[in-house]
This record gives C-alpha cells, structure tokens and sequence, in this order.
C-alpha cells in the first residue's frame, strides 16, 4: 500500500472508447478518495468488438467479444488491472483472472433517445439487443426496430442524422458522458444485470491489488 509520502502506480487496460476512458477515470476518482496517492496509468486496448461493427449483438450471449484483447494482453503483464462495463464480462472469465471489484456505479436504466416529439407512430428505432426491442414493442407495436452498432457518439450520430428516429442505450453511458441534455425516456421492465455497474478485473494472484480495491467492491462475488 502506498504512504503518506509514495505513489503507487498502477497500469490500467480498457477498451479505447470514450465510454470506456470515462469509466476508467470514475474508478480512480472513487479509488483516491480513500488511496489518494495512487495514480492510473491507461493502456488503451481495441477489441474485436470495438473493430466488427456488423455482427449483431443479438447472436451473443456473455462471451468474451469485448474482452478478448484486454484479458490476453492482461495475462502477459501489460497491466495490473482492467476495468470493464460489467454487463459486458464473458462467463466465464478467462483463466487467470478474477473479478476484485464491482463497483456502486450511477444509474442502470434503458433510455430511449429522440429528437422528435412525439415520436412518429411507425418511428425507426436503433436497437442491438433483443430484450430491448421486446420492451419497445410492448410500449408500440408499429415501432420498427433496427440492429445498430458502435460507440455511443456514432448512435447519436445517427439519430442526429436522420437514419433512425430513436436510439436505445443505457443512462449510465449518457451520464458518465456529459450528454444527459439528450431528450430520452426511460423504459420500464428489466436491464441487462450489472448494468451501469464497473468490474475491476486482477490476477488471481494478485493479492495487493485485491487488497487494495476492495474499498470500491459492493458484490463481485456476485458475477
């Protein structure tokens, strides 16, 4: 642990979306606030996820799409720790490594994002996720749900644009963004579990990092 008088610092792997570098940086103002002398030092990874923007999330289930990259670059060393959206966590994890933290993190809710209001009756509605798109068609059956991919500045991107008259995304993504000005509306029914929450991701191994996080966990025993 560090001194009154020391840093530690510790290299930190993510995925290189501004999402992703927000989430990154929440976790060490939260961490600073009980070890104020540690200091992240990211290493930005990209994906197989962030790089296939046409196979549909619906055909995935809890696999390592998004994580692939991280966790092997993470099992050879480069980093200490990785932060991860935890909805987004394979099951199982890869070999070697251990979920140490899940955070408190902000609000888990589905939002869905327009600019017209109200909303066209037959409106186009951009959606990666089948339990999503069953909740929009409870709201209207007229919705036409559309498969969409990237980051959530590219979804806006194309709702500002014309393509889509509605994009569906997590409110967290839109607060840890600064973009909560966007004019949305919750959904009801279920989210996708740890949704909005972070997962701090070690070595099995690695007992000081365990030691050290466990002030930001709430139930990683829980993933």
């Amino acid at each position: 642990m560090p001194s009154e008088n020391s840093s530690l610092d510790i290299f930190v792997g993510a995925r290189g979306s501004p999402l992703s570098q927000a989430q990154v940086w929440e976790v060490h103002r939260e961490l600073i606030q009980v070890h104020p002398h540690v200091r992240f030092h990211p290493i930005w990874v990209t994906t197989r996820g962030d790089q296939d923007k046409t196979t549909s999330l619906r055909l995935l289930d809890k696999t390592d799409f998004f994580t692939r990259e991280v966790d092997q670059r993470q099992l050879r060393g480069e980093f200490r720790i990785a932060i991860h959206s935890a909805k987004d966590l394979p099951d199982p994890l890869a070999a070697g490594l251990k979920v140490i933290a899940l955070t408190q993190g902000v609000d888990s809710s589905d939002v869905l994002v327009y600019n017209q209001d109200p909303l066209p009756q037959t409106a186009v509605i951009g959606t990666s996720s089948l339990r999503r798109e069953e909740i929009l068609l409870t709201l209207n059956p007229h919705f036409q749900c559309v498969d969409i991919r990237g980051t959530i500045e590219e979804r806006l991107a194309l709702l500002d644009a014309g393509k889509v008259d509605g994009v569906v995304m997590a409110e967290a993504a839109l607060i840890r963004l600064g973009l909560t000005h966007r004019k949305r509306k919750k959904l009801p029914g279920e989210t996708a579990a740890f949704q909005g929450q972070l997962a701090i991701v070690a070595l099995e191994t690695d007992i000081v990092m365990r030691d050290l996080l466990t002030c930001l966990d709430t139930c990683a025993s829980s993933i």
